[in-house]
């Protein structure tokens, strides 16, 4: 038995929830649309370039939270699932999920998307297990302040360590699946790294060290391998 470790935005799912959920807050008529559509994609462009300011960008994607009662949050949520969420679900990432789960692995989703956002789309995949951006909650309202730690790049190891030593689990024969040049540190760490749909520097990087490159989203590259 062994490890499977999932990223969410992009592996998993065919798309990225933290900037769907800005947009669903933007088309809702939520938050201002000129400002929080710009900050929104200048963010997602940082991203994906290696460049973000992670505790910059939790300050204004967390800062909605704490402005709305959580009741409307957790309404607004429901309907950001069902509407948007549900459709980018991949049958293929099931299936691999399965496929681990039917081994006996323990199944755990990492990400750098807040925990809020997060935790119902991971339960759509029937996992139990997920280490995220938490966002401060006090007496039923969240602050729109981060609780621990960035889960991002080098903080997804720091807080998978914490994980581990909570739990059970080891590190041996441990998978890890993901996009993004962003998890290199954590893909380097586990005895097997795959890279899913990859962005062009995980993916040069992958091809360079011999790494598995799949897809979920259109079949099996030939190149995967999936150890039973």
């Amino acid at each position: 038995m062994s490890l499977a470790i999932f990223d969410l935005d992009n592996t998993l799912i065919a798309d990225d929830s933290d900037y769907l959920w800005g947009q669903f807050l933007v088309d809702q008529g939520i938050v201002d649309k000129a400002y929080y559509e710009e900050a929104n994609l200048k963010f997602y462009k940082q991203y994906k370039e290696g460049n973000l300011d992670i505790l910059e960008f939790l300050a204004f994607s967390l800062k909605p939270l704490a402005d709305h009662p959580i009741q409307d949050l957790h309404q607004w949520r429901e309907q950001f699932i069902q509407e948007i969420i549900t459709p980018i679900l991949l049958k293929p990432a099931q299936e691999l999920i399965n496929k681990h789960r039917d081994k006996g692995d323990t199944l755990l989703v990492i990400t750098a998307t807040n925990r809020f956002v997060t935790a119902p789309i991971v339960n759509l995949y029937g996992i139990e297990h997920l280490i995220a951006s938490t966002p401060e909650l006090i007496n039923g309202q969240y602050t729109g302040k981060l609780q621990g730690i960035p889960s991002f790049q080098e903080g997804k190891v720091k807080l998978l360590e914490e994980w581990l030593k909570a739990s059970s689990e080891t590190m041996e024969d441990s998978y890890f699946y993901s996009d993004s040049h962003n998890d290199l540190p954590l893909l380097k760490l586990v005895d097997h790294p795959v890279a899913v749909d990859p962005d062009e520097k995980l993916n040069a990087f992958a091809t360079a060290n011999q790494w598995p490159i799949i897809s979920l989203r259109q079949g099996i590259c030939p190149n995967e391998h999936f150890h039973k």
